[in-house]
C-alpha cells in the first residue's frame, strides 16, 4: 500500500481527525488519527496488516515467534499482525499503571517477539511495554505500528517498522500556537489525560 491508499483507509473510516487534542503523551496536536476507528472494519484491519507485515524485513518474520501489543489501543492491530504472519498474539496492559503481562500469557525464557502499537508519538508507551515484556522473559526483536506521528524521530531502542510515517505537529500544552489554543481540548484515545 502506498502512503496515499493508507490516509485513504482513515479518510473513509472517518480516522482523521482535525481539532485540538491531547494526546496521550501529553502533547496537544491540530490532528489525530484515531486507529479504533480505522480498525472497527475487520476487513480494513486486515488489509493494514498484511501491508504492514510485507514491510517487515524477511529476518523479522523468520524469527519473531509471537507478537504483543500494548491494551487498549494496540489489541485489534497486534492480534491482525500476528494474524498475518501466523504467530501467537498476546498483549500487555496496565492495571494498576504500570504494563504487566496478564492473563495467562506467558513468554518462554528469551521468546522473540515483535511489539505492536497503533500510533507511536514520543515511544514512551512503547518502550514501557517492552521493558514489560522483557522483565516477562521475552526479547523484543522488532516493533511495529501503524502510525508514527514523530516522523521517524521516536527511539524504541529497538529496529522500528510503521506502516506510514507522518509528521503532525504537536506543542506542549505551554507554548500552543494562538490558533489552537482558540479551539478546545479534547482527549479521544484510550487514556485519561
Amino acid at each position: 500500500m502506498t502512503d496515499d491508499e493508507i490516509l485513504a483507509e482513515f479518510r473513509a473510516a472517518d480516522a482523521l481527525l482535525e481539532g485540538h487534542f491531547i494526546l496521550s503523551s501529553g502533547l496537544r496536536s491540530p490532528r489525530y488519527l484515531q486507529c479504533a476507528r480505522v480498525l472497527m472494519d475487520p476487513a480494513r484491519a486486515e488489509r493494514l496488516a498484511k501491508a504492514l507485515a510485507a514491510k517487515l524485513p524477511a529476518g523479522v518474520k523468520a524469527q519473531a515467534q509471537a507478537v504483543i501489543a500494548p491494551a487498549m489501543g494496540g489489541l485489534i492491530c497486534g492480534h491482525e499482525l500476528a494474524r498475518a504472519l501466523g504467530l501467537l498474539s498476546m498483549f500487555v496492559e496496565r492495571p494498576t499503571g504500570t504494563f504487566e503481562l496478564r492473563r495467562g500469557f506467558r513468554l518462554e525464557p528469551g521468546m522473540k517477539v515483535i511489539l505492536m502499537e497503533d500510533v507511536v508519538t514520543t515511544g514512551l508507551s512503547s518502550r514501557e511495554a517492552i521493558r514489560a515484556i522483557e522483565d516477562a522473559g521475552g526479547r523484543v526483536i522488532h516493533a511495529a505500528s501503524l502510525v508514527d506521528r514523530s516522523a521517524g524521530t521516536a527511539d524504541l531502542g529497538v529496529p522500528f517498522t510503521p506502516l506510514i510515517r507522518l509528521a503532525v505537529s504537536s506543542y506542549s500544552p505551554d507554548n500552543l500556537p494562538p490558533d489552537l489554543a482558540a479551539i478546545p481540548a479534547v482527549k479521544p484515545g484510550s487514556r485519561a489525560a
